[in-house]
């Protein structure tokens, strides 16, 4: 993970979220959501995706749930019209490297459709109630993706 090349233009609360998990996975792993309007302490994981077209890696921390032995996670961006970054990498490549406390591996993304999306979708909006204020910002409907372990 340290080759990973981390988004110059993500800062803020993000970036001082993954520097923290960089640098202590287990302080890191939980992710204190009560200033955005979530419950408080929240579990994370640490997304390295790599460039659809320039192939640099960059690393994101993201809400997850467990779901059927995978991670779920959301591709709100705050419901922005437009989806985030990582999630077209995932989309042009299909797999990445996950980070989970302090157990690192890779997977692969599928992203969910019909009963499984509603199902994943609830149970991510009962753990952060933003999620559903995001979709009602924007038109599109927010991509719901889970990555599995691979091997």
């Amino acid at each position: 993970m340290s080759d990973a090349i981390i988004e110059a233009s993500t800062s803020g609360w993000i970036a001082q979220h993954r520097a923290q998990y960089l640098k202590d996975p287990v302080a890191g792993h939980l992710w204190d959501s009560s200033f955005a309007g979530g419950p408080g302490p929240l579990p994370t994981l640490l997304l390295t995706t790599t460039g659809a077209k320039s192939g640099v890696a960059s690393v994101m921390p993201l809400l997850y749930g467990e779901f059927n032995g995978g991670y779920a996670i959301i591709a709100s961006k705050g419901g922005a019209p437009k989806h985030p970054g990582w999630f077209h990498n995932l989309l042009a490549r299909n797999t990445a490297t996950v980070q989970v406390a302090a157990q690192v591996f890779a997977a692969t993304a599928r992203v969910t459709s019909g009963a499984e999306r509603a199902q994943i979708w609830q149970q991510m909006a009962a753990m952060y109630p933003p999620f559903l204020q995001y979709q009602e910002k924007t038109d599109r409907e927010i991509p719901v993706v889970l990555l599995e372990r691979i091997g």
